[in-house]
């Protein structure tokens, strides 16, 4: 503990940031429920599938949107064909006709939300729109198909027939994808599992969840909430994705730092191969040493060999006692302190460390119009989550934590949550960076894995390349780029490089790919460290993997799809 005469000063700091904070949040007014229901004003730019309600029980479907609407604009996105005319439709593959559209009619029913057909009928480009575009306004594909299979029986047939008759294939959750992996290139069709959404059980001894793939990562972890137990994986967009997609992405987020990765919760999977067959492993066992994980294909497989229909995980159990801070920095080796001093004096209930630099904060503020807690502003801030099981023990922690880094002077300013509200409130800042950030046309977005002390450094090359090249200007309504960000997962070394620009400009993307691939190969860093590699990275998987790694991943897919039909033109 620093000394006293160190340690009240900073601490009446804290106290009165924490009173104007107060102040502030009174009059906002917010009344958030939860982290995605944040109160700025980003309408358009809503994911597509709005918040899912609480289901009713086990067995029971929850209920979500069964269309996403089209996005205002959406005819202004360019078509990927177009952006990348290097890239050809493959000529083995059938084109759809009256014929193929009817056997999927006898396989999925008479229900007229089971199908959007583009093929026999004149189903709206506003019908289609949302199955064929992704939410950054980037990727944009002409599928005329849109297919809704309630059941794996029916993903079964509906897959052998397309294998059969060299269909190919678009595997959809909720299209919140952010590498172009979720939505069509060309006219594949789309099968897209939000009809299948019931929770099949949960046994509340040991925490075992087991749920169809479409079911909102939202509802299940409010089912979950309900029985005290929490769903081991937190997302930004928790309101649209579905948890097959978060499986098939392996995806990452806020809680890996406490509950770590998809690949070490699933405890097993259904799926379905490209020839209809149904690899039946919903295992409920923590441990099960008989042979080959061929689960861990699935996970992180981008929908490339099959579809997930469902999944078992464990969850943990939810902590009563949750505390968030936000903290004012000077530098980054400050936040690099920070971060040290919180897993050495929070250690066992320390459950988010999240990393923002002042221009995100910036760029959040000015997208939606909410005022940041500080009153100062800062070159980098913290949020810190703390989750544990006695409220008073995690409060003597969390002060002595705090004592020490202002009384060190590594925090500058911060503000602690005093209930619910404030929570979401600080939760905002962070989670409305990324949303915040393609606010004015589009959004550059890279997820990287670098070593942390090398961490921001690439933050701080690319908007001097930026500035250097002439493209980047805050008031230039003609340049490009508005600015460069930096935030992400501090606890994973895991960066989210944003830039923010206007309108999409190959000559924008000249100037990061593939340095920026380069910049992170040469640290030994990775790629992409939870997004995963779709159509955005498919060609440069070489920066992170050897050639005998990516020679492997080859035949994996040869052997599981060797027709080629499961979401082609990315991946490998």
């Amino acid at each position: 503990m620093p000394p006293l005469h160190r340690a009240l000063p900073a601490l009446r700091r804290l106290r009165l940031a924490n009173n104007t904070f107060q102040q502030q949040s009174s009059r906002l007014g917010l009344q958030q429920t939860s982290r995605q229901a944040v109160a700025y004003p980003l309408a358009h730019q809503i994911r597509w599938q709005q918040n899912a309600s609480r289901s009713e029980g086990e067995g029971q479907p929850t209920p979500s949107e069964p269309a996403p609407p089209a996005r205002s604009g959406s005819k202004n996105i360019k078509y990927t064909s177009e952006s990348y005319p290097q890239m050809q439709r493959d000529s083995r593959f059938k084109e759809l006709d009256k014929s193929d559209v009817e056997h999927f009619r006898s396989i999925l029913g008479s229900s007229a939300s089971a199908i959007i057909d583009g093929v026999t009928q004149e189903a709206s480009n506003e019908d289609l729109e949302g199955y064929n575009a992704d939410w950054m306004r980037k990727y944009r594909g002409h599928a005329r198909l849109v297919l809704k299979p309630e059941s794996t029986e029916q993903v079964s047939k509906i897959l052998k027939y397309c294998n059969d008759n060299m269909i190919a294939v678009n595997p959809q959750g909720g299209n919140t994808g952010l590498v172009g992996g979720s939505v069509p290139v060309f006219d594949e069709v789309v099968i897209n599992l939000a009809r299948m959404s019931k929770i099949r059980s949960f046994d509340d001894v040991s925490g075992i969840f087991v749920a169809d793939a479409g079911v909102i990562l939202e509802s299940a972890d409010s089912y979950l909430a309900e029985r005290g137990y929490i769903f081991p994986l937190d997302l930004g967009a928790k309101g649209s994705c579905q948890l097959g997609g978060n499986v098939a992405t392996n995806a990452g987020g806020l809680r890996l730092l406490r509950y770590g990765s998809l690949h070490g919760n699933i405890l097993g999977l259904e799926a379905v191969l490209p020839d209809g067959t149904v690899v039946d492993d919903l295992s409920k066992l923590r441990k099960n040493n008989t042979g080959y994980d061929l689960k861990q294909l699935f996970i992180g497989g981008e929908g490339t060999i099959g579809i997930v229909t469902a999944l078992s995980i464990i969850c943990p159990q939810r902590s009563p006692a949750v505390n968030v801070a936000y903290f004012g920095l000077q530098s980054y080796e400050k936040a690099q302190e920070a971060f040290r001093e919180a897993k050495k004096q929070l250690s066992e209930i320390l459950s988010a460390f999240e990393m923002m630099d002042g221009q995100s904060q910036n760029l959040y503020a000015r997208a939606s119009g909410a005022k940041l807690p500080l009153e100062e502003e800062y070159p980098f801030y913290c949020l810190i989550e703390t989750s544990g099981s006695n409220t008073d023990h995690d409060s003597e922690k969390l002060n002595t934590f705090l004592e020490h880094v202002m009384g060190e002077e590594i925090v500058s300013d911060g503000v602690v949550a005093q209930d619910e509200t404030q929570v979401q409130s600080l939760w905002a800042c962070r989670e409305g960076v990324s949303e915040a950030s393609q606010h004015w046309g589009g959004v550059y977005k890279y997820d990287l894995s670098i070593p942390l002390p090398q961490l921001y450094d690439l933050v701080a090359e690319a908007r001097t390349r930026f500035e250097e090249s002439g493209l980047m200007s805050k008031e230039d309504e003609g340049k490009a780029v508005l600015d460069v960000v930096g935030y992400g997962h501090m606890g994973d070394s895991n960066l989210h490089l944003n830039v923010a620009c206007r309108r999409y400009d190959k000559e924008v993307e000249k100037v990061l790919e593939p340095w920026v691939y380069e910049w992170v190969a040469e640290r030994h860093g990775s790629i992409s460290a939870e997004h995963g590699l779709g159509l955005a990275k498919k060609e440069f998987i070489g920066y992170s993997r050897s050639e005998t790694m990516v020679k492997l991943m080859k035949q994996i897919k040869d052997f599981y799809d060797p027709k080629g039909i499961m979401n082609p033109y990315k991946y490998i």
